[in-house]
């Protein structure tokens, strides 16, 4: 059966996930690749903006691993904003300020050290252009292809509940992705409306990336041998996970406020607290600690949640190292989490 697509259904969703009166009075900063999603959010935000004193910039990181390819979508991106009339912030792989990582050649590259570059780069751009607010086009199907990655790597319920709506980026600027109730195949609808052209990356087809054989290969194998609506199946589960995890972040959060006590360089978190908590409760004050300081948890996965619970529990645990550089040891009745 054919899907049938309303002209407004993409500008509905958009409008209903970020409304323009919470932030058509300032700067928005919109990552734009120049593919497919970027290109209909940038159009659609224009749509929906009301009036008000804000503006909409375009932000742009060349990862410069694609060759001519990759310095056309650059192109592309600057010729937009022209037409728009809006302001285009360029970044490049290598260029000047940027952080270098060892591995990131044009054949290792890995898809977390390319986020990483990206997210940098638009952290740079918002502090730059002042923005409060940076915009990405993560759409429905991008969200269930990173809960069903998540689920085959291991995961927590905040790996179940996928790509968070919203999350600080830096002090001053709160990252928002405002298409995920969108699918990608409302996207491609509403740019044939708009007659909008846009950039096809070459890279998505590679079976170098774990994300591109979850589309091309195993999800077309899910829908044709076990459930054709396994989209819609993973999304639910998604949703569900996300309130679950909600609510559990919230008393989280009552705990920290209550117990936790901000030191020199990290955090105490009182014994007396963690042992009367069941061990996920204890974990998730863990994390919460560890989130209000902003250190990474990328590389913390649940053994090392586990190694840091293991401080409260038993006495006899000697002090260790974390990733990020974060010593937790026990001491004075806390378990004491510094980063040097």
């Amino acid at each position: 059966m054919t899907a049938t697509f309303r002209p407004s259904m993409l500008v509905d969703k958009l409008t209903a996930a970020w409304p323009p009166e919470k932030w058509n009075g300032v700067t928005v900063l919109v990552a734009v690749s120049g593919g497919a999603d970027s290109i209909a959010l940038a159009r659609g935000l224009l749509e929906i903006r009301g009036p008000g004193e804000g503006r909409i910039v375009l932000g742009h990181y060349n990862h410069r691993l694609r060759g001519a390819e990759s310095d056309a979508d650059q192109a592309f991106v600057e010729q937009l904003g022209e037409n728009l009339r809006l302001e285009v912030m360029v970044g490049a792989r290598g260029g000047e300020g940027e952080t270098r990582r060892g591995g990131d050649g044009e054949k290792g590259a890995s898809e977390a050290s390319l986020r990483s570059l990206r997210y940098e780069f638009l952290a740079q751009a918002a502090s730059r252009c002042g923005t409060r607010f940076v915009v990405t086009a993560h759409t429905a199907d991008d969200q269930v292809e990173t809960v069903l990655m998540n689920i085959l790597r291991g995961t927590g319920l905040a790996g179940l509940a996928g790509i968070p709506r919203a999350r600080q980026l830096t002090a001053a600027a709160t990252l928002i992705r405002p298409l995920l109730a969108v699918s990608r195949a409302e996207v491609l609808n509403y740019l044939r409306q708009l007659n909008q052209p846009f950039r096809q990356d070459s890279s998505n087809a590679s079976s170098d990336f774990t994300r591109n054989r979850i589309r091309h290969e195993l999800f077309p194998l899910l829908e044709r041998e076990f459930n054709p609506q396994v989209r819609e199946a993973i999304a639910r589960l998604s949703r569900l996970a996300g309130e679950a995890d909600d609510e559990i972040s919230g008393l989280a959060s009552d705990l920290l406020h209550t117990h936790v006590r901000r030191t020199m360089g990290g955090v105490d978190i009182p014994i007396t607290a963690l042992v009367q908590l069941s061990d996920y409760m204890a974990r998730s004050l863990l994390r919460a600690a560890w989130r209000w300081q902003g250190w990474p948890e990328q590389e913390m996965g649940l053994d090392e949640w586990d190694a840091l619970l293991a401080l409260a529990r038993d006495a006899a645990t000697p002090p260790r190292m974390f990733p990020g550089g974060i010593r937790g040891e026990r001491a004075d009745n806390v378990v004491r989490l510094t980063r040097p």
